[in-house]
C-alpha cells in the first residue's frame, strides 16, 4: 500500500498497470475501491492511478470535511501527480469526483491531458438539492445494499464518515459556493461529458446542460448513454472503458 502526506494527513494511492497515466477520481461516501472492479477494462492500455480522498477508504479520516469539498479534492489530486512526477495525466471523476477533475484541470492545466466528467450536474447544484440529500442519505442508511456499500468503501466506520460528508455537502448548498473556483470558458484541455439519460441521482435536464458546458468549453464532447444509474462509468462499464479509451486516444 501507498500513501504520501498531505498537510500533515496520510493519503492512501495505488498504481496499476503501465502505460498513460489515467487517474481515477471517485465521488462522495465512496472511496477507490469503486473502481477495482473496473481495472481489468483499463490496465493493459494505461497506467491507472486510484486514490481515496482524505476522510474516505484508507486515507486519514476528517472529523470536519471542508464545505469546498470538491476543489479541496482538486488540489489533493494536483498534489499525487506532483508527488509521483507525472506530467499530461488524464483525468477520470465520477459524480462529485468529477467536479474534482474539472477543478484540477483548471488549477493546473500544465499536468493534465484530457478530463472525462461522469455523471455530476454540472455547473450549478439541481433545485432541492439538499433536501434530495438528506432524503437519499437517510434512506440509504436503511438500505442493506447501500450499508454494504458504504462499508465495503469505508470500513465499519462508515457512518460516521456519511455524516460528515453530508454536513460538508449541506453547509456547501447554504453558502452556494461556485462550484468551480475559475471559469469553465478557461478550460484548456479537452473534456468528455458523460452520463446516463436514466440517471435519477442527477439534473433532470442533464442533457441540455452538458450540451451547454460543452459549448462553453474549447474542445467539449458529449456522451450519454440510453440506459443505466449512477455512475454511468459503473452502469455501462464495458462500453464507457470504450468511449473513454477512444476519447484519450483520438
Amino acid at each position: 500500500m501507498s500513501y504520501f502526506n498531505y498537510h500533515n494527513k496520510s493519503i492512501f494511492y495505488q498504481e496499476i498497470g503501465s502505460g498513460t497515466p489515467l487517474i481515477f477520481l471517485h465521488g462522495n461516501t465512496a472511496s477507490s475501491k469503486m473502481f477495482e472492479m473496473l481495472l481489468p477494462l483499463y490496465q493493459e492500455n494505461f497506467r491507472v492511478i486510484l486514490i481515496d480522498f482524505l476522510g474516505n477508504g484508507q486515507s486519514d479520516r476528517m472529523e470536519n470535511i471542508p464545505p469546498e469539498l470538491w476543489y479541496e479534492e482538486a488540489l489533493q489530486t494536483i498534489a499525487l501527480i506532483e508527488h509521483l512526477g507525472y506530467a499530461q495525466v488524464n483525468l477520470v471523476g465520477t459524480s462529485g469526483g468529477a467536479w474534482a477533475a474539472v477543478n484540477a484541470a483548471l488549477e493546473r492545466p500544465e499536468l493534465v491531458n484530457k478530463v472525462v466528467a461522469d455523471s455530476f450536474d454540472g455547473r450549478t447544484l439541481h433545485n432541492g438539492f439538499a433536501e434530495d440529500l438528506l432524503t437519499e442519505r437517510n434512506a440509504a442508511k436503511k438500505d442493506s445494499q447501500a450499508r454494504q456499500f458504504y462499508e465495503w468503501c469505508q470500513g465499519a466506520n462508515w457512518e460516521a464518515v456519511v455524516d460528515a460528508d453530508t454536513r460538508a455537502l449541506l453547509q456547501f448548498a447554504t453558502l452556494k459556493r461556485p462550484l468551480f473556483h475559475k471559469p469553465l470558458s478557461s478550460l484548456q484541455m479537452p473534456i468528455l461529458f458523460m452520463g446516463s439519460h436514466e440517471d435519477t441521482m442527477v439534473r433532470e435536464d442533464l442533457a441540455d446542460e452538458y450540451r451547454k458546458m460543452a459549448d462553453i468549453v474549447r474542445c467539449g464532447a458529449v456522451h450519454l448513454f440510453n440506459a443505466g444509474g449512477h455512475p454511468a462509468i459503473l452502469s455501462n462499464a464495458e462500453a464507457a472503458a470504450q468511449v473513454i479509451q477512444q476519447f484519450i486516444n483520438r
